[in-house]
């Protein structure tokens, strides 16, 4: 009934439940479970998008860790500290 994974084995028990519950109602309607979360056809605009919009905010977080470790040092300059 169920894959050996347990994450897809609780849906189709609800699944199953709640068709047997919906046949019990003599109600018509019937719910369906998909294995894929989301459709995503194969665009390339959408993952060209995508690529640099990560690779521009990766860009962005590279250019602004090295001040943050300078100011590190300079403070730990100011107080006179000194590692081990």
């Amino acid at each position: 009934m169920c894959s050996p994974e347990p994450i897809n084995c609780f849906p189709v028990l609800v699944n199953i439940l709640s068709n047997t519950f919906l046949k019990l109602l003599n109600s018509t309607a019937r719910l369906r479970v998909w294995s894929e979360l989301f459709y995503m056809g194969e665009n390339a605009e959408l993952k060209n998008y995508i690529f640099f919009g990560l690779f521009t905010y990766l860009l962005v977080l590279a250019a602004g860790l090295p001040p943050l470790f300078a100011m590190s040092n300079v403070e730990d300059y100011k107080v006179k500290s000194m590692s081990c």
